[in-house]
């Protein structure tokens, strides 16, 4: 059984940073994985990607939103993904989650659309205050 779990979310400053993390148990062809966020004052829309990593080659894509302040990276051998974000927003307030891809994702380029992730973590909330 697939799980992923996150951690390293917490409260800090806005300019602060925060690393999260996200270890991946048991197997599964894991072509790349990545950060998405959901923000309390939008339940019910879809989660807003934030980065994602291909696994094997490691190439790295960002959102508009966070690129030069935020640094995705994996550790193959502890099967885990981190993500460095620095320069933190009150906007970056949200539930940070993970998400492995079997294949759909990243072999069709659409790494950012996240109805096409096989597995997901239960999150970790990051609020930055003012």
């Amino acid at each position: 059984q697939v799980q992923l779990v996150e951690s390293g979310g917490g409260l800090v400053q806005a300019g602060g940073s925060l690393k999260l993390s996200c270890v991946a148990s048991g197997f599964f062809s894991n072509h790349g994985m990545a950060w998405f966020r959901q923000f309390r004052q939008a339940p019910g829309k879809e989660r807003e990607f934030v980065a994602a990593i291909s696994w094997s080659a490691g190439s790295t894509f960002y959102a508009d939103a966070v690129k030069g302040r935020f640094t995705i990276s994996r550790d193959h051998a502890k099967n885990t993904m981190y993500l460095q974000m620095n320069s933190l927003k009150p906007e970056d307030t949200a539930v940070y989650y993970c998400a492995g891809d079997q294949g759909h994702a990243f072999n069709s380029g659409s790494y950012a659309y996240s109805p096409w992730y096989d597995y997901w973590g239960l999150g970790t909330q990051v609020t930055v205050s003012s």
